[in-house]
């Protein structure tokens, strides 16, 4: 996986100690995400760092990684990610006359580029965040993946721009002050996330899909990859095979490292799925069983409530579904008092680098539970995106929602229904005036738009198809980037990589184009995933209504938070304090709030400590 940066400058000597110093300071922020090693490359006007988790050819993959001739240097790379086919593109690579002196694919995308230049990125197939350099020319390229698993920020200078893997590494340079503006915080606050924004000012996020090409002359970005409005001319049983052939090859080929590989297990259809058929895999290639890992909460089986997004807890269905596949399974249990410690929430916000709190609980308990993972294994493999892909969640199927003139989710309330609450709003301890300027239902409409007019669409096509391609659309290049935007900072932040098989692009293009009747064709949700690994999963799992990542239900969590409220209005210097309605948190505190205000009260305490942490300027 790793974590990588870098700095280009056409005016400047980055061969200096003290730009060195500059890179070193940058590269450190990325340790988290690189903990076995770490290494610098300096040009007089590239600087390149990187920290390696290391995968993949353990011995030969160090970085920056160039390749050189008759003493010249060629091309530089600092990289993150896996390009699952590199075995193939090495072989085709060889016939073309390269030799390697590794078995990583870090030397194939180097190569590949030196083969077929800026169109090798049609060739790869995973998930990626890089950047190349070459000296010959003096120019810069910085590619991300398709689907944006992997993720590359940029600021551009005058003569030159920072990138780095998360903010982090860019703030770290003397040259940037860290300053958000009322649309950056909207953009935190509405649980948009909008493609090459970063909240900060005069950051960027490279857009998924995207490279961007640095030359004297300035930046350059193109789009090398979107989804296509194609016909889907299969019948039922050719799309249900070709989706399961699909899960075959994907699965196999992200079962691949040299180090020891686990799975996430939840339960649900999307997990159970990828947890079986990575059984398989190692199964049939003479390894196994498979590790899997599920979390829970103290007494929260139970002790379960059920309510509108979660009719059922996780545990009995992980627990069967491992047993029918007789994985190596755990279960990590955290308490209320894990979620609520001072160490584990600033740890969150670190790997976030931004106040994002649209899963409530779950950032802290996704963290714990990839800390913990990450004590036995290194990789893991996850069933996220599968909702997006397939039509999961319960506004796929809502005619309210999925008629709804915003973000099916917006209408749904998920940002706080994900949070485990059912009234307040997370915006509701915010200063009325404060709310005002942000606009943040003008600001999410605006982007809804935007993003509307980004769907491409079939010929005469109408009525419900056209609807759900849009909300398939709007799903898969907005929503879903919340969710792995979320993984991967989590998992990163305790050197787990975490690889989502749902996301490979030839699967997101195949099932994107196939008509929503046949995505539906049982009468529920998901039903292609479902009858396309029904034969690897027990019933009562391949029946199971769909129930999101779990939230916590103890009632000391919600008193915990209101306790910690009260802790910080008590500082008088607390930098969030003249953002709050004080009318609202004063009924916030009351004895008979119980679990309301409880994502806005998450919020707030999530701005509080990101501006402690950042000393970050609002520039509202």
């Amino acid at each position: 996986m790793c974590g990588i940066t870098g700095w280009i400058s056409y005016a400047d000597d980055l061969t200096t100690p003290a730009a060195r110093g500059t890179l070193d300071a940058m590269t450190r922020t990325m340790a988290c995400r690189g903990p076995d090693a770490g290494g610098t490359w300096s040009g007089p006007h590239a600087a390149l760092g990187h920290r390696r988790l290391a995968v993949i050819d353990i011995e030969g993959g160090a970085q920056p990684m160039a390749v050189e001739r008759d003493g010249r240097t060629l091309l530089v790379t600092t990289y993150s990610g896996e390009v699952y086919n590199y075995r193939e593109l090495r072989a085709e690579l060889e016939s073309h006359g390269h030799a390697f002196r590794t078995r990583s694919d870090t030397e194939v995308v180097l190569h590949a580029y030196l083969q077929w230049g800026e169109d090798f990125t049609e060739r790869l197939n995973g998930m990626y965040a890089f950047a190349l350099w070459d000296p010959r020319t003096e120019e810069l390229l910085l590619v991300r993946d398709r689907m944006g698993i992997k993720p590359l920020y940029y600021f551009p200078l005058p003569g030159g721009v920072l990138f780095g893997s998360e903010p982090k590494a860019i703030l770290a340079h003397p040259a940037v002050r860290p300053a958000v503006d009322a649309e950056g915080l909207a953009e935190l606050v509405a649980f948009t996330k909008t493609p090459g924004h970063a909240a900060y000012k005069g950051m960027y996020e490279l857009p998924p899909g995207h490279t961007a090409r640095i030359r004297r002359g300035g930046l350059t970005l193109r789009r090398y990859w979107a989804l296509e409005a194609r016909e889907h001319t299969d019948d039922l049983g050719t799309t249900v095979r070709h989706v399961r052939d699909l899960l075959d090859d994907i699965v196999g080929r992200q079962l691949i490292a040299d180090v020891p590989l686990c799975t996430l297990l939840s339960g649900g259809l999307d997990s159970s799925a990828i947890t079986a058929l990575a059984a398989k895999g190692l199964d049939a290639a003479g390894g196994g069983p498979v590790r899997s890992f599920s979390v829970d909460f103290t007494g929260h089986t139970e002790n379960f409530r059920p309510d509108p997004m979660r009719p059922t807890p996780d545990g009995p269905y992980a627990h069967a579904l491992a047993a029918h596949v007789a994985s190596d399974h755990s279960d990590i249990v955290l308490d209320a008092a894990d979620l609520m410690a001072k160490a584990n929430r600033d740890a969150v916000l670190t790997a976030r680098d931004m106040p994002i709190s649209g899963f409530g609980d779950g950032d802290v308990s996704l963290y714990l539970l990839f800390k913990a993972i990450r004590a036995q294994s290194t990789v893991a493999l996850s069933g996220e995106s599968a909702d997006e892909v397939f039509g999961g969640y319960r506004w796929f199927h809502d005619p309210e929602h999925v008629h709804a003139a915003t973000f099916p989710w917006a209408a749904a309330g998920a940002a706080d229904r994900f949070a485990g609450e059912h009234s307040g709003g997370r915006s509701a301890l915010l200063d009325r005036g404060l709310l005002a300027k942000l606009d943040l239902a003008g600001y999410q409409d605006a982007r809804y738009h935007d993003a509307l007019a980004e769907v491409p669409r079939l010929p005469g096509e109408t009525g419900l198809e056209r609807r759900m391609r849009e909300i398939s659309h709007l799903h898969l290049t907005r929503f879903v980037q919340l969710l792995l935007d979320r993984k991967d900072r989590a998992s990163m932040a305790v050197g787990l990589e975490v690889r989502v098989p749902f996301c490979d692009h030839r699967l997101v293009e195949y099932v994107f184009n196939t008509p929503w009747a046949m995505k539906t064709f049982d009468g529920r949700e998901k039903s292609l995933l479902r009858a396309a690994t029904r034969d690897v999963l027990p019933a009562m799992v391949a029946d199971r209504v769909k129930s999101p990542y779990p939230s916590i239900q103890d009632p000391r969590y919600a008193a915990a938070l209101r306790a910690e409220l009260r802790r910080v209005l008590a500082d008088e210097d607390a930098p969030v304090r003249p953002l709050l309605d004080t009318e609202a948190v004063a009924g916030c505190l009351a004895e008979d709030a119980g679990e309301s205000f409880r994502s806005a009260t998450e919020l707030v305490l999530n701005l509080d400590t990101w501006l402690r942490m950042h000393d970050t300027a609002l520039e509202l």
